[in-house]
């Protein structure tokens, strides 16, 4: 019979995930307790799995009003497919929806299978929602997302240092007068871009203007509904606006070229993220391009580390975005 880490929690009366921290050499539990663990688990002939068998890929859902209109997790899906398939391994997929009251008990149980790699998708997440996750005995990885109370292997965009060389191309470019367009749902990443930006204004000794922080929605719809109205009650622009993302930025170009406005010659802009939407526009959109497939591959690399050589800590992994120059930044 194959012993797994319940039945060694049954053993010893220790939780799971102290079972599986124990038996993975992790911090957190003390000398006496380990020794006991694993103790219990060479008494049940326990074997640490030293392969996976698959990997599950989590879209973790609350509203999807933005994931729903972006192509971020399924080129994410499509990096880790491929790099799974490099390994002989399968990839399935499952959404859940972070309201419903039964996915917490759904998602913890998911956590209870070593030999499954977890790939969860962050971008909607809020600390609270990683609750299911904590003492993960499954070998776990965040995309685009982090967890403060519980230590998990996660891999983030540098939305921060990204969005500052944004805004410090467009001052580059002479703006001095430069917009924030911001979410009305605001995801963990947002709160991290409009830091690049003010860092990038307050080095060029430029005041934050909140005239021109305009909230908008982050649906193509909702977006270019709100920047409409707020066109149509302003016409003391910026040059130019830096968005929290791509279809931010479409809608208000939208909203300003069908007011009249020229772009780039009267607004700038610069979105993030480098949607399909971006080059279908005209002008084509200047924006911050995340590499979507790499992220895909280097998670299902550090899900496979995590079993052939588990450390007793995790690790953050930044990827940079880059910049794509197009069309639609003047210099002033």
């Amino acid at each position: 019979m194959k012993v797994g880490v319940r039945d060694i929690s049954r053993r010893t009366g220790f939780s799971p995930a102290t079972v599986s921290n124990a038996l993975n050499h992790k911090r957190g539990v003390s000398k006496k307790t380990a020794e006991a663990i694993i103790k219990a688990a060479q008494e049940l002939g326990y074997q640490r799995p030293n392969k996976l068998e698959k990997i599950v890929f989590i879209v973790a859902r609350k509203s999807g009003r933005v994931l729903d209109e972006s192509d971020f997790h399924p080129i994410v899906i499509n990096g880790v497919e491929r790099e799974a398939r490099c390994h002989g391994l399968s990839t399935n997929y499952v959404t859940v929806d972070l309201l419903d009251p039964e996915s917490g008990p759904l998602l913890h149980e998911m956590c209870q299978d070593p030999t499954n790699g977890i790939v969860l998708l962050g971008t909607e997440m809020e600390e609270g929602d990683y609750a299911p996750f904590y003492g993960s005995v499954a070998p776990l990885v965040i995309v685009d997302g982090w967890c403060v109370r519980d230590f998990i292997e996660s891999i983030v965009i540098s939305n921060e240092s990204s969005a500052y060389r944004a805004v410090r191309y467009l001052i580059d470019k002479g703006h001095t007068r430069i917009g924030y367009l911001r979410g009305d749902l605001q995801i963990r990443n947002f709160p991290l871009r409009k830091r690049g930006y003010l860092l990038a204004l307050r080095e060029a000794g430029l005041e934050f203007d909140r005239r021109y922080e305009v909230t908008v929605g982050t649906t193509i719809s909702t977006a270019y509904e709100a920047s409409r109205r707020w066109v149509a009650a302003n016409n003391d622009l910026p040059t130019a606006f830096f968005a929290e993302n791509d279809v931010m930025a479409c809608g208000m170009m939208r909203a300003l070229l069908e007011a009249g406005y020229r772009v780039p010659q009267d607004v700038s802009f610069v979105g993030f993220d480098d949607l399909p939407l971006a080059t279908a526009m005209l002008p084509a959109l200047t924006t911050l391009h995340v590499p979507k497939h790499d992220i895909g591959e280097i998670a299902v690399r550090k899900l496979i580390e995590q079993v052939r050589d588990p450390h007793d800590y995790v690790c953050t992994t930044h990827i940079s975005a880059r910049f794509v120059e197009r069309d639609s930044v003047a210099q002033v």
